[in-house]
């Protein structure tokens, strides 16, 4: 019988710290792993076992290592943070299932449609017209010109945390661009000006329950990390995303992205199909994303938001001394 032990990756990531923190809180034995060194991760000292990791985009020898990491810690229940590694167990789950070991993602079809932008905006169009999407195209289908005014954004369609985002502002620009970028890779899109709204949500798959809490965020690092947001309602946009999530059997924790333009409406930009790295808000707000998003994959109900007052949550930095050398 399996031990009540959780592997989160990505450890360093913004949202490794409430996940450890919450996981302990539920009993869990926690193992860490990261790409970089245990002295540079404050994080890695709070788990109970760590592990350097290599690259999740050297499939093969990440996937042995953390075979291996299972094995030896005999691990329950494996929690990935960021989108490559979740994309890495999505496509290889038979070792994970043979073996005991619960990944805690949505099914592949759900994370195969919120990890292709374009796909997933078809999606969203076809299935939950109640929500307005950014209009999309693939480079590659576009005959010269973006189809949109200056400015337009470009960013590859199975991107991350803005890597490869470009904000195209003029002929020249566009020009230079599309002379080098991937054409089957990069999609185009209007540029939008607004409000970025992230909107928690769990959800127990296609047709069950889901939970959702709103924050706007107020200041962002350039990745798009908040580091100041407001927390507060908006039912009817609550229900929306809870329709969403069970129309694309989302099971867990994810987050969904949005715009809010200056005249009050919203513009659905993405799903990450993972913790945001903001949840540590929602978790302070009073809804515990964690907690919620492991009943996901026990066959517990999940709680209902217990709505207060809308908060204004700001964070910091903190410094640690993780090794001295003699």
């Amino acid at each position: 019988m399996k031990s009540k032990t959780a592997l989160v990756t990505a450890i360093g990531s913004v949202a490794g710290d409430i996940v450890i923190k919450n996981l302990r809180k539920l009993g869990y034995r926690v193992v860490g792993c990261d790409i970089y060194p245990r002295e540079w991760l404050v994080d890695a000292y709070n788990v109970d076992a760590f592990y350097q990791a290599p690259y999740a985009t050297d499939t093969e020898k990440y996937l042995e290592f953390i075979k291996t990491v299972c094995a030896g810690e005999n691990v329950s229940c494996i929690l990935p943070l960021i989108d490559v590694e979740v994309d890495v167990f999505n496509h290889n789950r038979g070792w994970f299932e043979a073996n005991g070991v619960c990944l805690c993602i949505s099914p592949v079809e759900t994370l195969d449609i919120c990890r292709d932008k374009k796909r997933f905006a078809e999606f969203v169009d076809m299935n939950c017209p109640f929500l307005t999407t950014i209009p999309t195209a693939f480079l590659r289908d576009l005959a010269g010109e973006p189809g949109w005014p200056f400015p337009v954004v470009c960013k590859p369609y199975n991107g991350r945390s803005s890597l490869g985002l470009h904000y195209i502002h003029d002929k020249e620009q566009w020009k230079g661009f599309t002379a080098s970028a991937d054409r089957d890779v990069y999609i185009v899109q209007p540029y939008i000006k607004g409000a970025r709204i992230v909107a928690d949500t769990v959800c127990q798959g296609k047709g069950g329950e889901a939970a959702v809490v709103l924050r706007r965020e107020l200041i962002s690092t350039v990745n798009g990390c908040g580091t100041s947001v407001y927390l507060y309602r908006e039912p009817e946009l609550e229900d929306c995303c809870r329709r969403l999530a069970s129309a694309l059997g989302i099971t867990g924790c994810v987050n969904f992205e949005f715009l809010l333009d200056d005249d009050g409406r919203y513009h659905l930009i993405e799903c990450n199909p993972r913790f945001s790295g903001g949840c540590e808000f929602t978790c302070i707000g009073g809804y515990d994303c964690v907690a919620n998003h492991m009943r996901c994959f026990s066959g517990e109900p999940i709680d209902k938001p217990g709505y207060g007052p809308n908060r204004f949550i700001a964070r910091k930095y903190e410094e640690y001394i993780t090794m001295t050398e003699e």
